[in-house]
């Protein structure tokens, strides 16, 4: 790496982390015109602005570029100055992906085993959040999220990959619905395990399962739709969560497909500046090919499924 780029690259570090021209300038034992120029010649590297100065103002204002830059830098910065050519270059050795965790569980790592064929080389940082994520990407804690959400957010452009509907699930041993018209009425006099206020798919279940202004009684909330089935499967109450969710090895489990509930899209998003990272753009492209194609496979494990599997007990009696 050259020596201009170290040089750089720490007048904007200071810069950020001082909040002055001026004090930059003293660190670093510099003039307030050269920081400024260095300021203006890493902008120019880097092809986006960064630092906001305005004329006769006390302090500086990051950009949204620059608040990401400064905040990738700022953990271990002697670190990443050994890397920072390739970082000023958008060549990422660290990408940061944040998604609920049942995406990351069930449909994430068939792209990350592809994606490590391509780049061995670069870590993959896995944030199982959700209702933080738009927060994460705009202070630079994360590069990429995946997400059921859609934030309308245009520093986070976000693209539809596949999207799926959510099944009904509860405890094996509970009558099932005699169809799918019935699922409100059914669900009136159960107690509903959902996800913790802010989630897409508490909402939907709510509107789904209202009959008139009357809501279903929510029994408990929780973050994530494993700790959801978990709490089914001990025969705290049912849930709509997503098909893919479900496995084969749920014996415990009854799941009724639902044909007439929303479909909820899962969106890619990534921070504006690193749209055309290659790295990200292989994650896109990644999901975009594997998602639809695993959602579909366990959605059409359920699709038929009209009444709930017999109890083994029941089969074994019968016999």
């Amino acid at each position: 790496m050259k020596e201009v780029d170290i040089t750089l690259t720490q007048t904007f570090f200071f810069v950020a982390q001082e909040g002055t021209y001026s004090a930059a300038a003293r660190r670093l034992n510099i003039t307030y015109q050269s920081v400024a120029n260095h300021i203006r010649r890493l902008e120019q590297r880097v092809g986006e602005k960064l630092v906001v100065a305005r004329r006769g103002a006390k302090s500086i204002k990051l950009t949204a570029r620059g608040t990401s830059l400064y905040r990738l830098l700022a953990p271990e910065f002697d670190v990443m100055l050994t890397r920072l050519g390739s970082l000023i270059d958008k060549q990422r050795p660290v990408v940061r992906i944040g998604m609920p965790q049942a995406i990351f569980f069930h449909l994430l790592p068939p792209v990350l085993a592809k994606f490590r064929k391509k780049y061995p080389a670069v870590e993959i940082v896995g944030y199982e959040k959700d209702v933080s994520l738009p927060e994460l990407i705009r202070n630079g804690s994360l590069d990429v999220c995946l997400s059921e959400r859609y934030f309308g957010d245009t520093v986070i452009p976000q693209r539809v990959i596949c999207d799926y509907q959510p099944a009904l699930v509860f405890p094996l041993g509970w009558p099932a619905p005699a169809d799918e018209t019935a699922v409100p009425q059914w669900a009136q006099d159960r107690p509903l395990v959902t996800y913790e206020p802010g989630q897409l798919l508490r909402n939907i279940a709510l509107d789904y399962l209202s009959v008139g202004n009357e809501p279903p009684r929510i029994s408990v909330s929780t973050s994530t739709s494993m700790s959801v089935k978990r709490c089914v499967e001990e025969g705290l109450g049912f849930a709509l969560l997503p098909t893919w969710c479900i496995d084969e090895s749920d014996s415990h489990l009854n799941c009724v497909a639902l044909p007439n509930a929303p479909r909820i899209p899962i969106y890619f998003g990534e921070a504006m500046f690193l749209k055309s990272n290659p790295f990200v753009r292989t994650l896109h492209k990644l999901c975009q090919e594997i998602f639809p194609t695993t959602v579909e496979e366990r959605a059409n494990r359920w699709s038929a499924v009209k009444t709930p599997r017999p109890r083994r007990a029941a089969r074994r009696a019968a016999a």
